[in-house]
């Protein structure tokens, strides 16, 4: 007979077969490749490095333009007036000096806060000489070793376990016939001695898998401790047994009431290791903390002068009342000598604004302590966009004002300059720069977190993730929050 071959129809249904086995391999590889891709996609850490920037703090709100007028002028701070630099009827440019307080106390208040941070600088500068990576290195290296050993600890510590748990077994079947009371807590005992040694080991595996990650390695030091503790307790109480029972104490070979005494002894000595090596790890961590907390401190005692010489410098500053506008003098109502109370809102000198417009604006409670006179604004007029126009807080109202049970303060800005057909009434939208620091320590703000109260972010360090507390302080427009203290320039924070 010839060699058959298969009907059409059969042709058919093995081709039909073929190709669905082969579209289901293509899905399954497209599957796998789109797995793998998404797992390595998921495992991607962002990482930003501590970088040193410029922080711009802003006020945004909107307001409306309407006709100036007089604007009455007052120190920010009590004093006695020294000299009055202009008379009534005078014209004035925006910045001139007007008056001026007496500043003498000031002055030394400022050299004495001068003081105080140069000491606190040459503390810090002598506790980081150039013996200071040494000192540093050294108790770092020193925790390193020490979290070694405990790797070794626990090596030595969980065959004591093992070796117990085998030891308990063997007795069991060599002494145990019949299952009296005696005899199910021996069992119970070899049932707990087992269930330490199953939790002991795993936990072991993973401290082995990565020496640097000290956290984990605490967790296991933690967990041995515990088992070892248990197992101890579940001897002496299996020990307690064999005395007490007329059966086991004369049955029980003293061979393996030896036995019994030395494997209680080894888990004692090894649980004893344990809580050294914790002690000796607490100790390696207070040296290293101890040294960080002295560096924290005199940071702390530069940033506390450095504010407190700011404030001075400040003060020195707004002791000379300065024209916020382009303007005519027009009522002078206090006298050299004479005493400015700010607190009584009394004005000492009344200006007319040449430029007759100016945008009056509500500012949230929350932001208008970052308001200050002087400062420079922004604004733009929805009726001439895509410009914008400068101009400066000329005035803040002391007095709230409620719109909707939430608190306001009304504030003046006077433009420096405006638009031909300008109109009382346009909405304009101002940008008020309540702040700038320059070449101060920046990170993005989404790498702050908030736990327990406290403001944390997480730090790659050694190959693994650390978590430390940082001080924050001025948050810029960009996103940027500025890095007081909890941070060193060039370290990496993990995005979380």
């Amino acid at each position: 007979m010839g060699v058959q071959f298969p009907q059409p129809p059969q042709i058919f249904k093995f081709m039909k077969k073929k190709i669905i086995l082969i579209s289901l391999i293509i899905i399954a590889v497209i599957i796998t490749v789109y797995l793998i891709f998404l797992r390595h996609k998921n495992n991607t850490i962002s990482v930003v490095e501590v970088k040193r920037g410029d922080i711009v703090e802003k006020v945004f709100e909107s307001g409306q333009v309407r006709s100036g007028e007089k604007i009455n002028l007052n120190f920010k701070n009590s004093g006695q007036i020294e000299a009055i630099y202009v008379a009534v009827g005078d014209q004035v440019e925006i910045g001139q000096p007007l008056a001026k307080i007496d500043t003498t106390e000031l002055e030394i208040k400022l050299k004495e806060a001068r003081a105080s941070l140069e000491a606190a600088q040459l503390n810090l500068d002598k506790l980081i000489d150039t013996n200071h990576q040494t000192i540093l290195q050294t108790a770092e290296e020193n925790l390193k070793n020490n979290y070694n050993s405990a790797i070794v600890v626990l090596d030595a510590s969980y065959p004591q376990i093992y070796n117990t748990l085998d030891f308990v077994k063997g007795f069991i079947r060599t002494y145990i016939s019949t299952l009296d009371e005696d005899a199910r807590k021996i069992i119970d005992i070899k049932n707990q001695i087992e269930t330490q040694q199953e939790k002991a080991k795993p936990a072991l595996d993973k401290a082995k898998q990565d020496l640097s990650n000290y956290p984990e390695i605490d967790n296991v030091l933690l967990t041995m401790k515990d088992s070892l503790e248990n197992v101890f307790n579940s001897l002496e109480t299996m020990r307690k047994i064999i005395s007490d029972s007329s059966f086991y104490s004369n049955s029980v070979s003293l061979t393996d009431q030896n036995l019994l005494s030395t494997y209680k002894t080894n888990i004692n000595n090894a649980l004893n290791q344990i809580i050294n090596i914790q002690k000796t790890i607490s100790a390696s961590k207070l040296e290293l903390r101890t040294y960080q907390i002295d560096v924290d401190l005199y940071q702390a005692q530069i940033k506390q002068a450095e504010a407190q010489v700011q404030l001075y410098e400040n003060q020195l500053k707004e002791a000379t009342l300065v024209s916020p506008v382009k303007g005519k003098i027009t009522e002078i109502k206090k006298k050299p000598g004479e005493l400015v109370q700010p607190l009584l809102q009394e004005a000492t000198i009344t200006i007319l604004p040449e430029v007759s417009y100016e945008v009056k604006v509500d500012i949230y409670e929350e932001n208008i302590v970052k308001v200050k006179v002087g400062d420079p604004v922004e604004i733009s007029l929805v009726s001439f966009p895509n410009r914008t126009f400068k101009g400066q807080v000329i005035s803040i109202n002391p007095a709230e004002k409620v719109i909707q049970d939430v608190v306001y303060y009304e504030v003046i800005i006077g433009f420096q300059e405006f638009p031909e057909g300008i109109k009382p009434g346009m909405t304009a939208d101002v940008a008020i720069q309540t702040g700038f620091k320059k070449d101060v320590l920046v990170i993005p703000k989404n790498l702050v977190q908030k736990k327990e109260g406290k403001t944390i972010v997480q730090v790659l360090k050694n190959g693994s993730f650390e978590e430390r507390e940082i001080i924050i302080g001025s948050q810029g427009i960009d996103d940027l929050v500025e890095i007081i203290s909890g941070l060193n320039e060039g370290e990496r924070v993990v995005k979380p």
